[in-house]
């Protein structure tokens, strides 16, 4: 039997061949429209160079509607903007909100180690931002994207980087952009040194330490930045003024979510950070039971949250 050299289970495992065996979000969907509800979906090459793509959601629409740039979660190891949970979870959102949603497939670790998932994003984003200003030729975003009405959303690892692609758009600016807000699910945090309520479960800290510096080899470790926000000295240049935090109850991340609204309020970043606790829930609950009652309730705030404005 093969010798496994990183386990990562129920994500990944390595073996001492070099072999990748993923062990989860290898599923596939075609981007297969729906004619009952008139939501028109598709795949498109951002930059084929580097493998670079999105799946693109389009509603019944006669006017310009939000956009909701979103980055799929999986450690930064595993899934895609095509795999099943993804697909059904964003086609609902695209469908019930009458946004235009790209979902980004960016490169994923050990292949290609972090920090290459967020320029990948922040490349993405740039070819999207091209539309604003009439540049880009995707007739989805040129027709019919809102481009004063954007969103980032993301979970997980995903919810990581549309924290720091928000970040990257207060530092940079996007010609023709307005990032109004961000909407995070189970985001992917974590630090050094314990907070309130993480002692408890010592499991998650090694699971999570091992998994970050598997996928950015190159980290300083628990307290870099880009894996725990209130070290980031660029924090209160976040692009946007409104923040949504959904954690799970049953999630060992779910006081890094907390700890990111106190970090944010902290940092003199001057928009407002709201945290729901969805008790009895595990991590990206929302994903795998979209049925139940607190799944449909988070639906219906993201739906809310991207029609504020």
């Amino acid at each position: 039997m093969a010798e496994i050299v990183h386990d990562f289970f129920p994500l990944m495992r390595v073996y001492k061949d070099g072999r990748i065996e993923r062990l989860a979000g290898e599923g596939f969907v075609p981007p297969e429209s729906d004619p009952e509800t008139g939501l028109q979906i598709k795949d498109i090459e951002i930059d084929p160079q580097i493998n670079l793509s999105a799946r693109l959601y389009l509603p019944k629409s006669v006017q310009k509607i939000p956009l909701f740039v979103y980055f799929h979660g999986g450690g930064f190891v595993i899934e895609s903007a095509s795999s099943p949970s993804y697909h059904k979870h964003l086609s609902t959102v695209a469908a019930e909100a009458k946004v235009v949603i790209v979902s980004v497939n960016y490169r994923l670790a050990p292949e290609y180690p972090l920090p290459i998932a967020y320029e990948d994003t922040w490349l993405a984003l740039k070819w999207i931002a091209s539309h604003a200003n009439g540049d880009g030729h995707e007739p989805w975003l040129k027709e019919h994207a809102d481009f004063s009405r954007v969103y980032f959303g993301g979970d997980s690892a995903g919810g990581n980087i549309a924290h720091h692609i928000a970040i990257r758009v207060g530092l940079e600016k996007l010609d023709g952009v307005k990032l109004e807000g961000i909407f995070l699910a189970c985001p992917f945090f974590w630090g050094k040194d314990p907070i309130d309520g993480e002692g408890e479960n010592l499991g998650a800290k090694d699971f999570v330490e091992k998994l970050w510096l598997f996928a950015n080899p190159n980290s300083l470790g628990l307290d870099d930045p880009l894996i725990n926000p209130e070290k980031d000295p660029n924090l209160s240049s976040l692009g946007c003024d409104k923040v949504v935090v959904y954690v799970a109850g049953k999630d060992p991340l779910r006081f890094r979510g907390f700890y990111y609204k106190e970090s944010l309020e902290k940092s003199g970043w001057p928009g407002t950070v709201e945290v729901v606790e969805v008790k009895d829930e595990e991590h990206v609950f929302h994903l795998f039971a979209t049925e139940t009652e607190n799944a449909m309730s988070m639906m219906e705030k993201l739906v809310s949250f991207l029609n504020q404005s």
